[in-house]
C-alpha cells in the first residue's frame, strides 16, 4: 500500500485515479504527475515500484500544495475575509451562501433545517 502525503492510496486502482484521493490533486494534476514521471496510464498502484512511489511523493511535496497545508491556507483565507468585514466575510460569518445564490428559497445546506416562527401564521405566497 502506497502512502503519499499522509493518504493511503487504494492499491487496486490505476495510479491516475488513486492520486485523486489526495486533497488538492484532481484529474488534471494527477495526469500531469503521471506523465512527468513516465508511468504508463494503465499501471495500478500495487504494481508501482518503491522508486516510483518515492518519485511521486517527492514531486508532490516539491511542486504542489496538498492536504494539511492546503486546508490551512483555505481556512486562513476565509478567516482573513471575516476579519476584514467584507461582504464575503460577513456571509461566511453568518453561515449563508457566499457566491450570490438566492436564499429566499433553497440554501438549506448552508442555513440548516427550516426554523418555523412560533405564533405567526404563514400565509401562502402568490
Amino acid at each position: 500500500m502506497a502512502r503519499i502525503a499522509g493518504v493511503n492510496l487504494p492499491t487496486n486502482k490505476r495510479v491516475v485515479i488513486a492520486l485523486q484521493y489526495i486533497t488538492g490533486i484532481g484529474g488534471k494534476k494527477a495526469d500531469e504527475i503521471v506523465k512527468k514521471i513516465n508511468i504508463p496510464a494503465e499501471r495500478r498502484v500495487s504494481q508501482l515500484t518503491d522508486a516510483e512511489v518515492l518519485q511521486i511523493r517527492e514531486m508532490i511535496d516539491r511542486d504542489y500544495m496538498v492536504e494539511g497545508d492546503l486546508r490551512r491556507e483555505v481556512s486562513m483565507n476565509i478567516k482573513r475575509l471575516m476579519d476584514l468585514g467584507c461582504y464575503r466575510g460577513l456571509r461566511h460569518r453568518k453561515g449563508l451562501p457566499v457566491r450570490g445564490q438566492r436564499t429566499h428559497t433553497n440554501a438549506r445546506t448552508r442555513k440548516g433545517p427550516a426554523k418555523t416562527i412560533a405564533g405567526k401564521k404563514q400565509t401562502p405566497r402568490a
